[in-house]
C-alpha cells in the first residue's frame, strides 16, 4: 500500500462482524482530521456508525500509542458520572489491519476547536466551560477501586515520574538542541513540589478539543483521547487545561493569548481554578507555576514525539511538522513561568 494508514476494508469487515454485536457489513471508512497520535476513523455501517482507533504503523516510542490502556478506561468508567463512548471491542491481533486498534460507539453531537468558542453568544460561552471543569472534577472524584482501576498506574510521585518518562520521550524523539528544553529537564525535577492529597484518575490532554458537547446544550456527551489518561496528580489535568487558554492565537491548538477573556464571556484562569477547587473542596494551590511549566514541558515533548513520526513518514495528520516545530516555543514558554 502506498499510504501505510491504510487497510484492508473487507477483511476488517469480515473481523468486526464477528466480534461488535450487531455490526454487519457494508463498512465505509473516513478518517478524522484529529488523532495526531492514534489515527482515528468513522465506520459507517447499515446499522449505524462506530469509531476506530488504531495505534500508527511503524516503530513506536516504549508506552506510546497505547490503544489498550485506552480500552480499558472507557470500559471502566462507563458507569461513572463521566459521560464516555461505549467500548465494544478491543483487537490485539495485529494481522488484522496492522496494528493494535479498538471500536468504540460513535457519539453524536458538538465538538470546539477554539477555546473562544466563536460558533456561541457570548452569554453561552460560560455555561460551557462551567461543564467542563465540572467533568473534570467528576473524573478526578471517581473512585478508582470501584471500578477496577487501582492497578492503571503508579500512583506516588507522580510528577517526578512523569519528568523522567517526558524527559527520556524527549531523548528519544529529540532531532535538535533546545535549550529551553534542557532549563526545564534541570529545573523540574529540583523543584518537583512534595505530593499530597488522594491519587486520582488523570485524563492527561484535557482540553477542549477532545469533548463532545450535547448538540446545542452545555453538557457534555463525552469525554475522547485517554491515551495519556494514568493514575496520579489531578492537578495535572487542571494546570493542562488553563495551559492550553496561554497558548497563542495562531497554531495548531489555538489558545486565548492576547485575548480580553471578559468580553469573550469566557472565563479567566483565577475563576477556573476557584471553580475547580469550590467542587472539590480544595482550600488553595500552592506552586501553581511547577503544574503550568510542567505542563508546557510535557506538551513540548509530545511535540517533539509527532516531529520525529513526521520526518520518519509516521505520522497520521498531514499538518504534524507544523506541530512538530511547536516544541522549541512551547519549552520557552515553560521557562518564562520559571
Amino acid at each position: 500500500m502506498n499510504n501505510p494508514l491504510q487497510f484492508d476494508v473487507d477483511t476488517l469487515t469480515r473481523y468486526l462482524a464477528v466480534h461488535v454485536p450487531g455490526l454487519q457489513g457494508p463498512v465505509t471508512i473516513e478518517k478524522f482530521a484529529g488523532g495526531q497520535s492514534n489515527p482515528t476513523f468513522l465506520l459507517t455501517t447499515p446499522g449505524g456508525r462506530y469509531v476506530l482507533r488504531r495505534q500508527p504503523p511503524g516503530t513506536l516510542l516504549k508506552s506510546a500509542h497505547a490503544v489498550d490502556r485506552e480500552f480499558r478506561v472507557l470500559a471502566a468508567l462507563r458507569e461513572t458520572p463521566v459521560p464516555v463512548a461505549r467500548a465494544l471491542h478491543l483487537c490485539e491481533d495485529r494481522d488484522v489491519i496492522g496494528s493494535l486498534f479498538y471500536v468504540m460507539s460513535y457519539e453524536d453531537g458538538e465538538t470546539f476547536w477554539d477555546p473562544a468558542l466563536p460558533e456561541l453568544s457570548v452569554e453561552r460561552r460560560g455555561a460551557y466551560y462551567d461543564a467542563l471543569i465540572e467533568t473534570m472534577a467528576a473524573l478526578h472524584d471517581v473512585d478508582v477501586e470501584a471500578v477496577g482501576l487501582s492497578d492503571y498506574g503508579r500512583a506516588s510521585h507522580y510528577f517526578a515520574r512523569q519528568i523522567d518518562l517526558w524527559t527520556a520521550q524527549y531523548r528519544a524523539a529529540q532531532t535538535d538542541d533546545l535549550d529551553a528544553m534542557e532549563k526545564l529537564i534541570a529545573w523540574l525535577p529540583a523543584h518537583c513540589p512534595a505530593e499530597s492529597g488522594k491519587p486520582t484518575l488523570v485524563h492527561g490532554d484535557f482540553r477542549i478539543d477532545n469533548f463532545i458537547f450535547e448538540r446545542g446544550v452545555p453538557r457534555v456527551r463525552a469525554v475522547l483521547d485517554w491515551e495519556l489518561s494514568t493514575l496520579g496528580n489531578p492537578l495535572a489535568d487542571l494546570a493542562y487545561f488553563c495551559m492550553c487558554l496561554r497558548l497563542p492565537r495562531q497554531g495548531h491548538i489555538a489558545g486565548l493569548a492576547g485575548l480580553e477573556r471578559a468580553a469573550l464571556g469566557v472565563p479567566g484562569e483565577d475563576a477556573i481554578v476557584a471553580q475547580y477547587c469550590r467542587l472539590r473542596g480544595i482550600d488553595a494551590i500552592e506552586n501553581w507555576n511547577f503544574y503550568l511549566a510542567f505542563s508546557f514541558f510535557r506538551l513540548a515533548s509530545i511535540a517533539q514525539g509527532v516531529k520525529k513520526r513526521a520526518l520518519g513518514g509516521n505520522a497520521s495528520n498531514d499538518k504534524a511538522r507544523q506541530v512538530g516545530e511547536m516544541a522549541g516555543p512551547l519549552a520557552q514558554m515553560g521557562v518564562e513561568l520559571i
